[in-house]
């Protein structure tokens, strides 16, 4: 994995690593860090999601349970990641589910997944489903310190998830990227395929969620930190023994 800009030079395969992507929604993965599950699956890491709104009451144009399965899987396989695990939390109303099921449910998926680096939407998105996912995972992330059979935590990051985390409004807490992955133009491909292989997501340019918004925000993600086309992240927690060797 490419560390912070501070260390720009040093790159971490994660080939030993198990990596578990915490979302609210079908397509926020692909949205917040496609790219970069892509290439990790490619150098053979373990990368799977856990969706906590997996139904199609998650959808706005809700698709048939059948048509929506059928989305998943086929952007879980043009990224080559593995099965997601998925939940069935209420859309747009998470707020209304005690934050302990929130929490235990992405604690069960961090024992399936024996995750070592965590994904997760950032606590200042616009969409409140993505803000209850991050504080719940937040919590479940410390499983490790508190006894139970996991292995240690070695990264918790933030993803931006485009038109959640770059509608917000200013004010609060704001997305600070300060993590780079280099995910080059295969990767931004295949993120725009996979995103594509869910019925009515996309949009026209300039929508963020248009191919030519997500080439142009890698562009600007790789430009910031010397890399060719680039997602972005916001670190919350790093064993820095993990990456620099």
């Amino acid at each position: 994995m490419d560390v912070p800009a501070s260390l720009p030079h040093k790159k971490e395969t994660m080939t030993d690593d198990n990596v578990l992507i915490v979302v609210a929604h079908p397509d926020d993965d692909v949205l917040g860090c496609g790219g970069t599950a892509y290439r990790l699956a490619q150098r053979g890491v373990a990368v799977r999601a856990a969706i906590l709104c997996g139904q199609v009451g998650a959808r706005n144009y809700r698709p048939t349970d059948t048509a929506l399965a059928d989305d998943m899987a086929r952007a879980t396989e043009i990224l080559g990641i593995g099965t997601p695990i998925l939940g069935d939390f209420p859309n747009i109303q998470m707020n209304t589910v005690p934050h302990l099921e929130l929490v235990q449910f992405v604690e069960g998926a961090i024992v399936e997944t024996q995750a070592t680096r965590i994904f997760t939407s950032h606590p200042g998105d616009l969409n409140d489903d993505h803000r209850q996912v991050s504080v719940a995972t937040q919590a479940a992330a410390r499983l490790a310190q508190r006894g139970t059979d996991v292995p240690p935590l070695r990264s918790l990051h933030y993803m931006e998830i485009l038109s959640a985390t770059d509608w917000a409004f200013r004010g609060g807490d704001v997305f600070a990227p300060d993590t780079f992955f280099e995910i080059g133009l295969d990767g931004v491909d295949a993120k725009t395929r996979a995103l594509a292989a869910y019925r009515d997501v996309m949009r026209p340019y300039p929508h963020p969620r248009s191919p030519e918004g997500l080439a142009g925000l890698a562009a600007v993600r790789g430009g910031a930190a010397g890399l060719e086309h680039a997602e972005a992240f916001q670190t919350a927690y790093l064993d820095l023994g993990s990456v620099v060797r």
